[in-house]
């Protein structure tokens, strides 16, 4: 005979824990914890019973194409084509941050083991449906991986940080709406992605800052004293 079925969401997990403690301090964070489950999966299948086919077949088609990075690496390497070196830069921080947040988020976050969502029972229509991977659903790799190449290269190239902004959403959105991730999945890895996209933009830009060689004005010696280079000179009497 088979044991009670674990919960799935990682909410679920924490509150079962901490319930188990029998500790009424904790209490307060139990009941958190199993809102925002219930949140999650409320909104999960809100987002299941909207009435928009008109959108199915543009966010599948973004959720597949999203695969594999595959819309950060072709805006990188356009960047890098005809962006100069302001967009070799920015491309190559990007490329890095997505490296860096898909090893975080795919192997130890994974380690969460979240079920993937039942999307028939949930009631994902299935015009919606793109292939469900075998991965577990908490973090969600796209949206994190998108949030980084975001927020790295927006810093880098202003003018690309709406345009990408919406591109991500876009990819975040259509992760709930074809079914393959709850709502928290996506909020986590986009969370994660943008933290770490930062980071990459920072160490990027100390990484600049030390080959651009900057450093502030050096003493010129001349005559045996010390002088700067940027004071004035003292007027000669004319003969």
């Amino acid at each position: 005979m088979s044991g009670p079925t674990p919960p799935e969401s990682v909410e679920a997990r924490l509150a079962e824990r901490f319930s188990a403690r029998d500790d009424p301090r904790l209490s307060r964070v139990v009941r958190m914890l199993r809102s925002l489950d219930s949140v999650d999966r409320d909104v999960y299948r809100a987002v299941a019973r909207l009435p928009t086919a008109w959108l199915d077949t543009p966010l599948r088609r973004s959720s597949d194409f999203a695969d594999f990075s595959k819309p950060w690496l072709l805006t990188a390497a356009v960047l890098a084509a005809v962006g100069g070196a302001r967009g070799r830069r920015a491309a190559l921080t990007g490329v890095a941050a997505i490296g860096v947040t898909s090893f975080l988020v795919n192997q130890p976050m994974k380690l969460a083991a979240r079920r993937r969502p039942h999307r028939s029972r949930l009631g994902v229509p299935q015009t919606r449906w793109v292939g469900m991977p075998s991965s577990a659903s908490f973090p969600s790799g796209h949206s994190a991986s998108a949030a980084a190449f975001c927020v790295a290269v927006s810093r880098a190239v202003p003018e690309l940080r709406w345009p990408l902004r919406a591109a991500a959403g876009v990819v975040a959105f259509s992760r709930v709406y074809t079914g393959v991730h709850y709502p928290g999945d996506v909020v986590v890895g986009a969370t994660v992605g943008a933290g770490l996209g930062q980071l990459a933009s920072m160490v990027a830009l100390r990484l600049g800052d030390r080959q651009s060689g900057a450093s502030p004005p050096s003493p010129v010696r001349a005559a045996g004293s010390t002088t700067y280079a940027a004071s004035s000179p003292t007027p000669s009497p004319r003969a």
